[in-house]
């Protein structure tokens, strides 16, 4: 908890509360994570016009080895000039992060590495300083290393005076946990959720056959790939989200007990907090408790209803308008999501709000929008690290003490709760949903012909719907209260077993027979009553009457 927000006013009973509660906790207790290292050794590459490069270059070159890279038509031509190595041509593509940076030309001839053009008995460059107008990475967010200024002489002065900085070893926490077994990514050639790689600010999240892969070097902390993973595959790490909640379940009951009432949390990291202190501390009203977390991309649905249960009576995630687009989109998508399911129990919109602190109209409407009144007796359970698990105890709790609870809530497509409807007419129980259903939604119904559903399990990735040859599947995102139903297999449909006509034996079911009937209308080896009888048998008794004598297609009778 930083200086200033311990030093917000505090001109009534409340804002005494809050002095006492945020003063109370002191360093938050994190479950230690793993290291991701990065190695610089000062090799820079400076990109751009060669007069500005070179100006560049001259600047960096008491502690870096710089080689600077003139963009153009035709093939690589080293040289050096006032003692910096020069290669004039080629179409530069970088690709990389601090430490391991490549750089490769495309030339007439083809492609060429940039550290074979010029000569150096390098693998990697370490940093880039690229002073083009339009960024070779155009990522929302850049490797680390990699230094794109534009035209923005401010921009360039900081990169001068921090690549120096960025030569010798160098580490940061591994800020994601990744669970394979849970995501809901691919199956079967079949691409259902993608949740994660579209939020990833970073672009360090790609897909890996049949699960997404994160590269640790690129990923930066963001967290709105946890935030939008429907399953709790990919969840935080520094800190951890059961970690996270125990200390916003002990900040608001510390202010409880400090003679305040009604607490709502104001969540914010370290950019969007310097903008909600300098600029509106002083409107903030008492009874709101400012918490600081990693990257508020990376806190999500779980953690703000989980927040709500424990007796908070609003919570207003605080973003600036340098924030990354995509971490933004998906926080509005979140809030859309649970703002669906706090309808459906009757809760006000209010309750939730993403607010730019760089905007006094948006922070104003959040804090007049937050209800004065917290919805519930705060909960007590202890978070735990399971996405889904934190969700059901949260729900839960707010449901049992609902204002206008309905049986269900609909909500926005994408949202990681739902219903399948399955077309009975269409559907033939072949089971292929079943068989890439990621999160044991779909169930088949052991050896009865059925197709069974656990709506609780469904993380509405859409594979079934994708895998469906009969199209006979649709996604209906919903949440359904009543803990017992949603949690209880329910058949979504069955037909009575046919039997094989030789043996008696239950092998298929008429609708798939029908199927493969039609389909095998035309074909040559299905035009005699004979024939077409053996699709009426099971596989044993089929080749049994293939290979009886004296039958069409076996051996002659003796």
């Amino acid at each position: 908890m930083s200086a200033e927000i311990t030093e917000l006013p505090a001109t009534g009973p409340a804002g005494t509360a809050r002095a006492s509660a945020l003063g109370s906790l002191g360093a938050m207790e994190a479950t230690p994570t793993s290291l991701v290292t990065y190695k610089s050794y000062g090799h820079v590459v400076v990109i751009g016009p060669e007069d500005a490069a070179l100006r560049a270059a001259h600047q960096l070159a008491g502690g870096n080895a710089a080689t600077v890279l003139v963009p153009g038509p035709g093939r690589p031509d080293p040289g050096t000039r006032d003692g910096i190595i020069i290669v004039r041509g080629g179409a530069p593509e970088v690709e990389g992060r601090l430490g391991r940076f490549t750089v490769n030309l495309a030339t007439p001839e083809g492609p060429v590495a940039l550290v074979e053009a010029a000569g150096l008995s390098l693998e990697y460059f370490d940093l880039v300083l690229d002073l083009g107008e339009i960024p070779l990475i155009d990522y929302e967010v850049p490797p680390v290393g990699y230094y794109a200024p534009g035209r923005s002489e401010t921009a360039l002065a900081r990169a001068l005076a921090e690549i120096p900085e960025m030569n010798g070893e160098f580490e940061k926490p591994k800020y994601f946990n990744f669970k394979p077994e849970l995501c809901a990514h691919s199956r079967s050639q079949l691409t259902g959720c993608t949740r994660c790689i579209d939020a990833c600010p970073t672009l360090a999240i790609t897909s890996a056959d049949e699960i997404v892969s994160v590269d640790p070097y690129l990923c930066q902390g963001a967290g709105s790939c946890v935030a939008a993973c429907p399953s709790g595959a990919m969840s935080y790490a520094f800190p951890t989200v059961s970690d996270l909640l125990t200390r916003l379940r002990r900040l608001l009951e510390a202010f409880r007990e400090a003679g305040g009432e009604q607490p709502g949390l104001v969540l914010h990291d370290g950019w969007s907090g310097r903008a909600l202190l300098a600029e509106h501390a002083a409107d903030m009203p008492e009874d709101l408790l400012p918490v600081e977390v990693e990257e508020v991309g990376s806190v999500g649905m779980d953690t703000w209803l989980a927040a709500l249960a424990y007796g908070a009576r609003g919570v207003a995630i605080c973003v600036t308008g340098n924030t990354p687009r995509r971490m933004v989109r998906e926080l509005e998508a979140q809030i859309g999501f649970a703002r669906g399911v706090l309808g459906g129990m009757g809760y006000p919109a209010g309750m939730l709000a993403l607010v730019n602190t760089d905007l006094a109209d948006d922070v104003a409407a959040a804090w007049a929008g937050m209800p004065a009144v917290a919805p519930v007796r705060p909960a007590k359970f202890v978070a735990p690290d399971d996405k889904r698990g934190i969700l059901r105890l949260a729900i839960e709790h707010l449901h049992r003490q609902a204002p206008a609870p309905r049986k269900s809530a609909e909500l926005p497509a994408g949202a990681p709760f739902g219903d399948i409807r399955v077309d009975k007419s269409a559907c033939t129980l072949c089971m292929a949903c079943v068989s890439v259903c990621p999160a044991a939604a779909l169930t088949p119904g052991g050896d009865l012909p059925q197709l069974r559903f656990t709506e609780w399990n469904c993380v509405q990735c859409g594979l079934c719907e994708k895998a469906c040859p009969e199209d006979a599947i649709r996604l209906h995102p919903r949440l359904l209260f009543d803990a017992e139903l949603r949690q209880q297999p329910r058949t979504l449909h069955e037909e009575a077993p046919f039997c094989c006509v030789s043996c008696g034996k239950p092998f298929t079911t008429s609708g798939l027979l029908a199927k493969m009937q039609r389909k095998l209308e035309g074909h040559w080896m299905f035009q005699t009553d004979e024939s077409r009888r053996r699709l009426q048998m099971c596989e044993h008794c089929r080749v049994k009457d293939m290979f009886r004598p004296g039958h069409e297609g076996g051996p002659p009778a003796i």
